[in-house]
């Protein structure tokens, strides 16, 4: 599948708006290329340049398959939102330490092959265990941020 954004290209910086001192509003994405087989799309992105090991920025499940992308800030209809690791629901936008070199973020989208089953408030542990043996497609766009 193909994952990209209007905000940013990938390997490029993601605009200070998206980020976590900005008010934590996702940026806008879009997808293509889902294959015929996917009935659930789920959508992760997470930060492995962070200080204690890979941080979850974002979690959702649940995505309708016919959906081909969202605007800034927007929750999918249907969707299952999952907990970040900032310990709050939904999108929580980039904050290294200031003076880090560049951290990457990963939005990967996967294409399911069965439901994930996941409820509100997962992890990026449970979504790892609840795709496994499902996933059918994915696709991947990296954005860079540092402050």
């Amino acid at each position: 599948m193909t994952l990209r954004s209007e905000a940013f290209d990938d390997h490029t910086i993601i605009p200070s708006e998206y980020s976590h001192d900005s008010g934590d509003v996702s940026p806008p994405l879009e997808w293509s290329d889902a294959p015929e087989e996917v009935v659930e799309l789920a959508l992760a992105c997470e930060d492995p340049d962070a200080p204690t090991g890979t941080f979850a920025h974002w979690l959702v499940a649940g995505i309708d398959p016919v959906t081909t992308g969202l605007d800034p800030g927007e929750r999918p209809t249907g969707a299952i939102v999952g907990r970040n690791d900032y310990g709050a629901d939904g999108y929580g936008g980039p904050k290294p330490p200031i003076g880090d070199d560049p951290h990457r973020y990963y939005f990967r989208l996967y294409g399911l092959s069965e439901p994930s089953g996941l409820g509100t408030g997962f992890t990026a542990e449970d979504l790892r265990d609840a795709m496994a043996d499902k996933i059918v497609a994915s696709g991947t766009l990296v954005g860079t941020f540092a402050r």
